[in-house]
């Protein structure tokens, strides 16, 4: 799957590296809530900076729209995609 890390330069790979990151910070940001998500454990701990703030916790209201919008995104974006009864969380 990652053969083609192989064949890059020292200088493709540190931009592979920032245009990774950089994704990583748009989502961050996009998600609007500074916790991590079921679906994203650890995402956060792959980029070199810190935060020691506690995260806000959001009102159940809140974090049920949320996720209401997330899985209504997805019916969007993979409307033909695989579907399972059981949740796994992680």
């Amino acid at each position: 799957m990652d053969d083609d890390l192989g064949s890059m330069s020292r200088e493709q790979l540190v931009d592979e590296v920032i245009r990774l990151r950089q994704g990583i910070r748009e989502h961050w940001d996009n998600t609007g809530l500074d916790l991590v998500c079921g679906g994203h454990s650890g995402i956060w701990d792959l980029l070199p900076e810190r935060s020691d703030s506690v995260p806000a916790v959001p009102a159940w209201p809140a974090f049920i729209r949320a996720r209401l919008r997330y899985r209504k995104s997805l019916d969007e974006q993979r409307l033909d995609g695989p579907r399972r009864d059981e949740l796994t969380l992680r």
